[in-house]
């Protein structure tokens, strides 16, 4: 899954080998050029329709989060020199809270607010069940 470990979850510090979210290869390679343009990253997703859905990425503070979202995680990246916050709505995260989430790159254009739209890709997620370890581990 490449750069990425979760250093924080939803609720508190994550146990050592318990992760909601990691960062493809793909990802952390993008979010290391979007950091030499831009600056501290953050993530934010919605789970709005449409470009809502996939996680945007934006320069640190500037979506601003507040008590109707929830911090899944600081995200290491290897060659970024401070942790990347990854955001998600508080409805959202009810749904997805039995998931593991990986955040990944696709060719095509994704929303004009996210910084790689201008790269030619978009991030998106991929998820997978948590195994029942993991969810004791996260939730526990």
């Amino acid at each position: 899954m490449g750069g990425g470990e979760e250093q924080e979850a939803a609720g508190g510090a994550a146990p050592e080998g318990a992760s909601r979210i990691a960062l493809s290869a793909a990802a952390t390679e993008l979010l290391r050029l979007l950091r030499d343009q831009h600056g501290p990253l953050m993530f934010h997703q919605s789970g709005g329709c449409c470009d809502g859905s996939a996680p945007m990425c934006y320069q640190a503070g500037e979506f601003r989060t507040g008590s109707s979202d929830v911090l899944l995680a600081r995200l290491t990246v290897e060659g970024v020199p401070e942790p990347v916050g990854f955001w998600m709505s508080a409805d959202q995260f009810e749904r997805w809270r039995h998931t593991h989430l990986t955040v990944d790159v696709v060719p095509g254009r994704g929303s004009g607010f996210s910084l790689e739209a201008p790269e030619g890709v978009r991030f998106l997620i991929r998820s997978r069940l948590l195994t029942e370890e993991e969810r004791a581990g996260l939730d526990g």
